[in-house]
C-alpha cells in the first residue's frame, strides 16, 4: 500500500511517507532479527549489509558456539558461518579454505557465506586463527532438495503427541505421534515405519527433517504410502514400587544414570524380545486400530539412531515376521545392557557373531556410522563394532548397505543421507507382494570385506 501511494503523492508526502517506510522496515528487522532465524535470513542480512546482523547473530547462536568456533547454520547449498574471536580467522570447508571472513564489530564478531556444492553428504569445517587449527565441525549436514518440501507436494497429517500406557513394561508411559500422509486411503492397507526416539524426527525445519522426505518421496513413487509412528522412549517416574521401575532404579543407581536415561537403555539396548513384543502387541496394536496398516513385514520398517538404531536391528532380527527394513544411524552395537539381566546372555556388541552363527533372518539392513564415533572405556568402540556388523552382514550376504564417513556421534550424516537411504530401503517394492527373499547386490557381493587403517597417529 505504501508503494502504491509513494508514486502518486506529492514530493512532501513522499518524503514524509519515506521516513515512516524506513522506521518501520528498521523496526520490523530489530524484531526479525531478535528471534532465532534461519540461514537463508542471515544470508539475506549479511548480503544486505544489514545492521540487523550482529543481533541476528547473537539470536540464532548460543554464546559458547560463538566463541568455540561450532555455529553455523545452512540450507541447501547455502551456508552462513559465525565466530567470536580478536584475531582474524580463516574458514575451511573440507580442508580446503573457504570465502574470507568478514568483520562485523569491534568486540570480534566474524561471520562468512559460503556454498557447498554436493548436497544430500556430511561435510566438515574448521578455523585457523593465529596459525593454530580451531573449533570447527565435523558433521556438517548439507541436505538436499528432498529433504525440503517442494512446491505442490501436499502435506500430511501429525497427530498431536499421545500418551501410551504398557503392561508389557508395567507402569511405563511413552509418548508418540502418528503421522499420515496426503495419499492415505483408508480403504487400502498402507506400509509401515517406527522411528525411535520418535520426536527428535518430527520438525520439518529441525535437524532431522524426516517428514519433508516421507512426503516428497512418496510424492515421487519412490517410497509406497505408509503410515509413520514416532515414539520417544518410555517414563516409569510415576510408577514407583513395579518391577520395570525397581530393576531400571538398580540399573540407573548402578551406572549413575538419570531414571529415564536408565528406561531408555532397558528398551533399546537389550537384546532380547521384550521391545519389539511392546510394539507388536501394545502400541502398534493401538495405531492399528485407527488405521488400515499392513501386517506384512515386507511392509514394515523400522529405524532409530544411537541406542535407537541397535534397537531397530534387534526389533527386527527378534520378530521378521514383523519387520524386515532396518534402517540404523551411530547404531549402539556395543555391551551397554550386556549381563545386566542374567536371564538374557547377550548383548549388543555380540551382534556380528549372531549374524555368522544363528540362522539366517530375511532382513535388509542400511546401516551408518563415522569414524569418529564414540569409543567408550566402559561399553566399547562404536565404529568399530559397525565395521564388524558390516563385515558380519557382508560374509552372509545380507542385502545391506554400510554408510562410513567421518562423523562423530551425531545425526547428521544419517540425515542428510536420509532420502537415499529410504530410496535404497524400499527400492523395487511391489504393493502386491506379502513377501521378498532380499539378496545381496551383486556389485556389493564382489567387494571385499571392509578394512581398518590408523589415521591418527604418526606411523
Amino acid at each position: 500500500m505504501f508503494v502504491g501511494a509513494l508514486r502518486y503523492s506529492s514530493p512532501a508526502m513522499r518524503t514524509w511517507m519515506f521516513v515512516l517506510l524506513t522506521m518501520a522496515a528498521s523496526s520490523n528487522l530489530t524484531a526479525f532479527a531478535a528471534e532465532k532465524m534461519t540461514a537463508a535470513q542471515l544470508i539475506s542480512l549479511a548480503q544486505s549489509h544489514s545492521a540487523a546482523l550482529v543481533d541476528g547473530i547473537n539470536a540464532t547462536f548460543a554464546p559458547k558456539e560463538l566463541q568455540e568456533g561450532t555455529a553455523w547454520a545452512g540450507q541447501g547449498h547455502d551456508f552462513f558461518f559465525a565466530l567470536q574471536s580478536t584475531a582474524p580467522p580463516a574458514l575451511f570447508i573440507d580442508g580446503v579454505a573457504g570465502p574470507q571472513m568478514q568483520s562485523l564489530s569491534a568486540n570480534g564478531l566474524w561471520y562468512a557465506v559460503g556454498r557447498i556444492e554436493e548436497l544430500g553428504k556430511l561435510h566438515a569445517f574448521y578455523y585457523q586463527v593465529a596459525g593454530a587449527k580451531f573449533g570447527g565441525r565435523l558433521d556438517l549436514p548439507a541436505f538436499g532438495p528432498d529433504s525440503y518440501l517442494q512446491a505442490g507436494v501436499p502435506s500430511g497429517k501429525l497427530s498431536e503427541k499421545m500418551i501410551f500406557n504398557s503392561k508389557i513394561y508395567d507402569g511405563m508411559q511413552s509418548e508418540y505421534w502418528v503421522y499420515v500422509p496426503a495419499g492415505y486411503n483408508p480403504k487400502v492397507s498402507a506400509a509401515l515405519m517406527v522411528f525411535q526416539d520418535g520426536g527428535g524426527y518430527i520438525h520439518r525445519d529441525g535437524n532431522n527433517p524426516a517428514l519433508n522426505v516421507i512426503d516428497n518421496l512418496i510424492a515421487q513413487k519412490k517410497i509406497p504410502v505408509m503410515i509413520c509412528v514416532f515414539i520417544n522412549p518410555g517414563d516409569v517416574t510415576d510408577a514407583p514400587g513395579t518391577p520395570t521401575y525397581l530393576s531400571v532404579q538398580a540399573y540407573a543407581a548402578q551406572w549413575h544414570r538419570t531414571l529415564k536415561d536408565s528406561m531408555r537403555s532397558t528398551e533399546y539396548d537389550t537384546v532380547s524380545e521384550r521391545y519389539v513384543r511392546f510394539l507388536r502387541d501394545e502400541l502398534l496394536a493401538e495405531v492399528s486400530a485407527h488405521y488400515n496398516i499392513r501386517k506384512d513385514a515386507y511392509s514394515r520398517a523400522i529405524t532409530g539412531l544411537s541406542s535407537g538404531g541397535i534397537c531397530a536391528f534387534n526389533a527386527a532380527w527378534q520378530m521378521p515376521d514383523q519387520f524386515s527394513r532396518v534402517i540404523s544411524w551411530i547404531g549402539s552395537f556395543t555391551s551397554i545392557q550386556w549381563k545386566e539381566d542374567p536371564a538374557i546372555p547377550d548383548g549388543g556388541q555380540d551382534y556380528p557373531e549372531k549374524i555368522l552363527r544363528e540362522p539366517a533372518h530375511n532382513l535388509r539392513v542400511w546401516l551408518q556410522d563415522g569414524a569418529n564415533d564414540q569409543e567408550n572405556d566402559r561399553y566399547g568402540s562404536w565404529p568399530l563394532a559397525n565395521i564388524r556388523m558390516a563385515n558380519a552382514l557382508k560374509l552372509k550376504n545380507y542385502d545391506f548397505h554400510f554408510s562410513f564417513g567421518q562423523g562423530t556421534h551425531n545425526s547428521g550424516h544419517g540425515a542428510a543421507e536420509f532420502p537415499a537411504e529410504m530410496t535404497w530401503l524400499w527400492r523395487d517394492y511391489d504393493p502386491s507382494k506379502i513377501n521378498q527373499t532380499y539378496e545381496i547386490d551383486p556389485a556389493e557381493k564382489t567387494k571385499p570385506p571392509f578394512r581398518v587403517s590408523i589415521a591418527n597417529r604418526d606411523m
